[in-house]
């Protein structure tokens, strides 16, 4: 069982780095993937190197890099803010109009940044301001944005999604372009859950409707903000090219396999990317120092993030040298769960150790092990890792927390301990029983 100690000292390593030395989570990733190397025996070194040289190598990690920095760009360019102001003009003058907007602009953006962080500021900024003059408190303003940005995993093509399909355990078993539509599906259930949790909290609040003074007039907010919408069309193209009888035509056409010709993983983030050059161009830098600027302070998205997603790469592909993933199956078959509660016990050990780490770290830690050992029980693999996935969504959801919780009760100006019993109420326990029905096929993906 030297792959269970393994992830033991690999996960007490980053909860100590992150809640007790309080470090950054790339920091912890690293310090976790050199943890796990002297449990692989005399080959540390060549397992550790083909770990690593197996990170900085896949495509995912650029895919990722490109999703940060296509985030930063439709913030910096102020395309996000006309997408956020188009919701609130069409519905921002019923009662909850802003709560809606808040849930709905949530679950928008956790399809195109997946970043739960950056959803819960670009969102919150905006909302929080005008969930409380609609006389909803504080906390439930903050509980509300945090717990929505957790739809940025929920939806491909989140670095978690990355992290766990490039993983040496899952990669075998599914491909990005099988978990797509699945995932897509998956998110869809959470966004509902998330839609009754906001009409609860508006039905417990005194919200008014918005003053159409606070509101830009819809033919005007449309004439600015239509374009935005083009977001999410873009994203379809190469879906759409790469699958169903389009695919099968362009692949007869061509002489070529469509599918595997056209990664759908690199191609998302670079029309993304030109479509939001071409919406915010009138915000774009102009000059050398101008442009070098705006890049420059980009920089610390990437070193974060870029960290971390290597690390947590080489980290899963070590623990898996380790043995691992068999050695956790076989420790989960022994008790001979039905699959019910075997989902319940993954979903359970998933959260908590999402509470204190981000989602991305989570699934290189167990998120893996959780998708193997579904698929061991006779789980799709595809529906696995959606249950998975939906596990780890609560990152925000979870004391202590993670980083969407901190930005929403900065911004709603609230201790962020009078959100912690919502949360867990509102949106941890629910989103546990959609990924344990989600895994026993009661919801469909």
């Amino acid at each position: 069982m030297i792959g269970i100690w393994a992830l033991g000292a690999y996960l007490a390593v980053i909860l100590l780095w992150t809640t007790v030395i309080k470090r950054s989570v790339g920091e912890a990733m690293l310090l976790g993937f050199l943890a796990v190397l002297p449990f692989t025996g005399t080959a540390a070194g060549q397992t550790g190197w083909n770990a690593l040289y197996a990170a900085v190598t896949d495509e995912i990690v650029y895919a990722t890099m490109a999703f940060v920095f296509m985030g930063y760009l439709l913030e910096r360019t102020g395309v996000l803010d006309r997408l956020i102001e188009l919701l609130n003009s069409l519905i921002g003058g019923m009662k909850g109009g802003p709560a809606w907007v808040s849930t709905i602009a949530s679950a928008g953006l956790g399809g195109v940044v997946h970043n739960q962080a950056a959803i819960a500021a670009t969102v919150g900024s905006v909302t929080i301001p005008w969930m409380e003059k609609s006389r909803l408190d504080k906390p439930s303003a903050a509980t509300l944005v945090a717990g929505n940005a957790g739809m940025g995993i929920t939806f491909p093509f989140s670095a978690s999604m990355f992290v766990l399909v490039g993983s040496a355990t899952v990669g075998p078993l599914l491909q990005v372009n099988d978990l797509v539509i699945p995932l897509l599906v998956g998110g869809l259930w959470c966004f509902l859950h998330r839609m009754i949790v906001t009409y609860v909290l508006i039905r417990q609040s005194d919200m008014a409707p918005v003053d159409a003074a606070d509101r830009t007039p819809v033919r005007r907010a449309f004439a600015q903000g239509w374009a935005t919408l083009l977001l999410f069309i873009v994203v379809a193209i190469p879906l759409i090219i790469t699958s169903g009888a389009i695919a099968d035509f362009l692949s007869g056409w061509t002489g070529s396999d469509v599918t595997k010709s056209i990664s759908i993983i690199v191609w998302i983030p670079v029309v993304l990317i030109i479509t939001g050059l071409i919406l915010g161009r009138r915000r774009l830098p102009r000059g050398r120092k101008a442009c070098w600027d705006f890049l420059q302070q980009s920089a610390p998205r990437f070193g974060v993030v870029g960290v971390t997603v290597v690390f947590a790469f080489a980290g899963a592909n070590a623990l898996a040298a380790t043995g691992l993933p068999k050695q956790m199956t076989a420790l989960l078959n022994q008790f001979n769960l039905p699959l019910w509660l075997l989902a319940i016990l993954i979903g359970l050990i998933v959260i908590a150790v999402a509470a204190p780490l981000s989602a991305t770290a989570t699934m290189a830690a167990v998120g893996t092990v959780g998708v193997a050992t579904l698929v061991a029980a006779g789980v799709p693999a595809t529906t696995a890792a959606v249950a998975v996935l939906v596990f780890s969504s609560c990152e925000a959801a979870v004391p202590p927390g993670g980083a969407p919780l901190y930005v929403a009760c900065g911004i709603a100006d609230v201790d962020p301990i009078k959100t912690f019993a919502r949360l867990f109420a509102l949106y941890a326990l629910p989103l546990l029983a959609i990924g344990v029905l989600i895994a026993v096929g009661v919801l469909p993906v």
